[in-house]
């Protein structure tokens, strides 16, 4: 896109935002603490993920986990399950893993620097920044969605910004910006800018402060900033699930690594390259886990779920499966299977299409 001289990174700027900041930022529990475990928990709930969907996380996280030591001595499986439905569950293992790091490698004390910071697992420039300059007042620009928007609009940047290179771009012009009597307002007011005055869609342009100094205002062209180019198209996989059942329990199985979903909970699994999965296919998937399939119960509706992930999407199809008997104990165990009861499964970390498929009352 090729579009005019953009706008000096003009002194106008930082003055109004910090202006603008105080009458209109959200009451949010972060904001009134300089805790850098407590801030560093915010900000990794609230990657990806709207503040109304992460506060209730974030307030659970804090009182189960009051300190990086209690979220350290956690078991995963105890982590990934206070984290159910919140999705990126890799975000969730590396928080774990980077809360027994500051345990063992720090003593428990978050690094007071944004350089040393980043050697914490899953913490990547914009985090670090953010910890940086919330909780140690050190003067670093972050980097985040909101804040590319913001950038691209008043100054009137047409740079890609899904490209990696343009990171640069953007973070010299916020370090030109960031003063260093107020980093941490100043970091805050941006991201706030972003995401009530300057949204995606349907920014308030008739009342921000910047509507004169604004290059995308001016110019006509507050949809066409930022320029962000398409992501890969997703693709659609079909999950035939073996919901495998015996008195009062259900078969389940923990998923392995290099897929989605990795450490959760869900059922013997065919995937197909179709919808429909035969009769034929589904009998023997259940004879190859030594299954012999109940013959005095009456076969149950197949029950349909999507789900949509950011990249893919998955068409599951439950078939659920009463078994005349326990599966032989060597066979499920060689397919990762274990037999829960109703109440078990309310506490194994699930996958919100499983959470919601045993949300339905067994019959």
């Amino acid at each position: 896109m090729s579009l005019p001289t953009p706008l000096p990174a003009a002194a106008y700027f930082t003055p109004a935002l910090l202006e603008w900041y105080p009458r209109h930022r959200r009451d949010l529990p972060w904001r009134h603490t300089r805790d850098p475990y407590a801030i560093w928990l915010s900000e990794v709930i609230l990657q990806q993920t709207r503040v109304k969907q992460g506060m209730p996380y974030y307030l659970d996280f804090v009182t189960t986990y009051p300190t990086v030591h209690d979220l350290a001595a956690a078991p995963e499986d105890e982590v990934l399950r206070h984290w159910q439905g919140l999705g990126y569950y890799s975000r969730a293992r590396n928080m774990h893993h980077t809360a027994q790091q500051v345990v063992r490698e720090y003593g428990g004390v978050f690094p007071g620097a944004y350089a040393e910071l980043l050697k914490l697992r899953g913490v990547g420039q914009y985090t670090a920044a953010a910890i940086a300059s919330f909780a140690f007042g050190e003067k670093v620009a972050v980097l985040d969605g909101n804040v590319y928007r913001v950038l691209a609009r008043v100054f009137g940047i047409a740079s890609d910004i899904a490209a990696p290179a343009t990171r640069k771009e953007f973070q010299a012009l916020a370090d030109t910006l960031i003063p260093a009597t107020a980093p941490a307002e100043f970091n805050q007011a941006i991201m706030e800018f972003g995401a009530i005055q300057c949204p995606p869609r349907k920014p308030d342009c008739l009342f921000c402060p910047m509507q004169h100094q604004c290059f995308a205002f001016q110019h006509g062209m507050v949809q066409e900033l930022p320029v962000k180019s398409k992501a890969k198209a997703s693709r659609t996989r079909y999950f035939h699930y073996l919901v495998l059942r015996y008195g009062d329990t259900v078969y389940m199985k923990k998923r392995g690594p290099k897929d989605i979903w990795q450490g959760l909970y869900d059922f013997a699994l065919t995937e197909t390259d179709a919808a429909e999965l035969p009769a034929v296919a589904l009998v023997d998937a259940v004879e190859a886990l030594g299954g012999q399939l109940a013959t005095n119960r009456a076969e149950e509706p197949v029950q349909a779920l999507r789900h949509v992930l950011s990249h893919q999407k998955v068409e599951a199809r439950f078939h659920s499966l009463w078994l005349q008997q326990p599966l032989p104990v060597s066979l499920a165990q060689a397919a990762d299977l274990a037999a829960f009861t109703p109440s078990e499964t309310n506490n194994l970390p699930k996958p919100v299409l499983i959470a919601n498929f045993l949300d339905k009352p067994w019959k």
